[in-house]
């Protein structure tokens, strides 16, 4: 069923970019970058894939992924900056996030916000997420822009060059990351469970 999912998403977006070019790679990263899961590992490498053939221009292509990162990157932002703080604070308790919880994270995004930013950008899973707690600690939006595109531009020119490489073997990179997906999806996890009980220890 999953795998069935994930071939039909791949058959998506090979025909978006296929149809729409440089602006298909701005969509879909777009998308990506909102929390809506499509997949970059399959829409930068098949843009490098079209790169290898002179179809696209390796630059363009990953200019093109990052600022659909921004543009995604600011839609989320822009739901945590409007409505993520009142909802985290009115059913934070629910979940174990507290105001005092809140207080942190806003100290903890004016002082290191910027490189957490920049930082996430290059991490599978973690990097389409990271804009909502940015939003909620109302880090500076133009420098959350500055640092995303900075962040963001390595990624899909790595990934695009990768499929530069693999040329008509592009597909195969998507395994590789999914290795990496579970590996940081575990990690998650475990500081979910290290979180609550340590909430549960408090009160």
């Amino acid at each position: 069923m999953v795998e069935a999912i994930l071939t039909t998403l791949g058959n998506f977006i090979i025909h978006v970019i296929r149809a729409t070019g440089y602006g298909g790679v701005v969509g879909l990263m777009a998308i990506e970058s909102a929390n809506i899961p499509l997949p970059s590992e399959v829409i930068m490498p098949f843009s490098g894939f079209l790169v290898s053939r002179g179809v696209m221009n390796l630059w363009l292509v990953g200019v093109a992924g990052a600022v659909g990162c921004v543009i995604g990157s600011s839609v989320s932002y822009w739901l945590g900056a409007w409505g993520g703080r009142p909802l985290v604070e009115k059913y934070g308790r629910f979940i174990f996030v507290s105001n005092r919880d809140l207080e942190r994270a806003d100290k903890w995004f004016s002082r290191y916000g910027e490189w957490a930013i920049f930082i996430s950008r290059l991490l599978p899973v973690v990097r389409t997420f990271i804009s909502l707690p940015a939003g909620i600690s109302k880090m500076h939006f133009k420098r959350f822009i500055v640092y995303t595109f900075l962040g963001s531009l390595p990624w899909t020119l790595g990934l695009a060059y990768v499929g530069v490489v693999l040329g008509d073997n592009w597909d195969s990179i998507r395994s590789t990351f999914h290795g990496f997906d579970y590996i940081i999806i575990v990690a998650i996890l475990l500081a979910i469970v290290w979180y609550v009980m340590k909430h549960f220890k408090k009160h």
